[in-house]
């Protein structure tokens, strides 16, 4: 506690740990911090896809690493490939010991599926956990994403460039992704030479932050007794700016 309360002497606080930890740190200190509370992750499949690559993505997203902050803890499938997906997906899924919770639409499809409660739409598992919904359209893919999301990293799998563009853009989320693996969301793997944290804020640095995204600035001028004077008034002298 004594560390949180030095706020004359450290300048920023990246705490790497439990969503408990990242939100006692949080509450509990007037330093900046850099952190995330959950990493409640989607990926969206469209009805327009190419459903073995889908489900390549989907078994990745989830299992190649469950614990961390970028795996996906909710599919949503479009109601008019989710038969022919949920075919494939499910058993690659179970192959892999992950428990799977279906909304009503999903049970129909596959009765064998443990039922989602509302709390799943809202949960980060952090284990071999995955909950399904079935949507009617990509605007409900989106709106759930945006009302149950923790704006970390979400994911579309499609072949129509018009719904991934939508998806990209409206999706609120430091990572949006199009045809991969919601793992790949990491400094290291984005090229930053390292991975310091994950940043869910609007802010920047917002998503994976390298030793990049921890610099700041320090403005060095040097004149030759200029004055601020000198360039107002009637006759100021001009600066060279270049408009862009």
């Amino acid at each position: 506690m004594a560390i949180l309360q030095m706020d004359r002497q450290i300048d920023l606080i990246i705490p790497r740990g439990s969503n408990e930890f990242v939100r006692f740190i949080q509450a509990n200190t007037n330093i900046p911090v850099l952190g995330h509370a959950e990493g409640i992750c989607h990926l969206y499949v469209d009805r327009s896809v190419d459903i073995d690559r889908a489900v390549a993505i989907a078994v990745d997203s989830k299992t190649q690493y469950p614990a961390a902050c970028n795996a996906i803890e909710t599919l949503l499938i479009h109601q008019a490939i989710a038969s022919q997906f949920l075919e494939q997906v499910v058993p690659a899924l179970q192959a892999q010991n992950v428990e799977l919770r279906g909304c009503t639409q999903t049970l129909k499809l596959c009765p064998n599926l443990n039922p989602a409660t509302e709390s799943d739409w809202s949960t980060e598992y952090c284990d071999l956990i995955l909950a399904i919904k079935i949507v009617s359209s990509l605007e409900e893919a989106i709106t759930h994403i945006n009302t149950f999301g923790s704006k970390h990293t979400e994911a579309i799998a499609t072949t129509n460039p018009d719904a991934a563009a939508t998806f990209c853009s409206d999706v609120d989320a430091a990572g949006v992704f199009h045809n991969c693996s919601t793992r790949f969301a990491d400094g290291f793997r984005y090229g930053f030479g390292a991975e310091v944290g994950i940043s869910t804020q609007k802010m920047p640095p917002r998503g994976p932050v390298g030793l990049e995204g921890l610099v700041t600035y320090k403005y060095q001028l040097k004149g030759q007794g200029q004055i601020v004077a000198d360039y107002s008034g009637n006759n100021p002298k001009p600066f060279t700016h270049i408009d862009l």
